[in-house]
């Protein structure tokens, strides 16, 4: 019979690999299935209303074009006209149903808890290995803390974000698509050494 067990998206897809001349990986990447996620879609002429009400249920201030913004376990990042990725580090399940209630009529409300899977990455030659995949400007001048893309990453659609000067960058891909980019990380990573850290 089938073993019908909740798996995680990247278990037993991120293999370690030694950087050529020893010493530090590159790059080391972190699967983060604890985060809860959902986009939330602002009703036409309601996104001041909506960022209002966001603002006095969660603490969260919603972000202007493609940044991130933060507030105690919660994020947000800009993904699109009047669309954002709000997402919950553990606390209560059912982000999106509270989100929903928060928000009423103002926002179309989706659970992408299961739908997204989200790495993070970090390593003296993290930019290194993104640039192979991803045709945006990662220099620190032009993208730093607190930026974020809808982007490709070797032919697959990502959202891509960065947390801090570290750097560390975090990326969230459709979850089918996890052994994809598991195998594109490997690869890119060869050169440079590729850690992965426990969850």
């Amino acid at each position: 019979m089938a073993d019908l067990a909740p798996r995680a998206a990247f278990a037993g897809l991120l293999h370690a690999s030694a950087p050529p001349e020893g010493g530090i990986p590159g790059l080391v990447v972190s699967a983060r299935p604890e985060r809860q996620l959902a986009i939330a879609i602002a009703r036409k002429g309601k996104r001041a209303e909506l960022a209002q009400r966001l603002r006095q249920a969660t603490g969260l201030a919603l972000p202007e074009g493609p940044h991130r913004t933060t507030a105690g376990r919660m994020t947000a990042l800009g993904t699109g006209p009047r669309s954002w990725l709000v997402m919950e580090e553990g606390g209560e399940p059912g982000l999106a149903d509270r989100l929903a209630e928060a928000l009423g009529p103002l926002a179309a409300v989706s659970d992408q808890s299961d739908g997204y899977a989200v790495l993070r990455l970090t390593g003296a030659h993290v930019r290194d290995v993104l640039a192979k995949g991803i045709a945006l400007d990662l220099h620190p001048r032009a993208f730093g803390p607190g930026s974020a893309a809808v982007t490709n990453c070797a032919h697959l659609g990502v959202t891509l974000w960065q947390i801090d000067e570290a750097p560390t960058f975090e990326l969230a891909v459709f979850r089918s698509y996890a052994g994809s980019l598991a195998h594109w990380l490997g690869e890119s990573a060869a050169e440079f050494g590729l850690g992965v850290a426990a969850e």
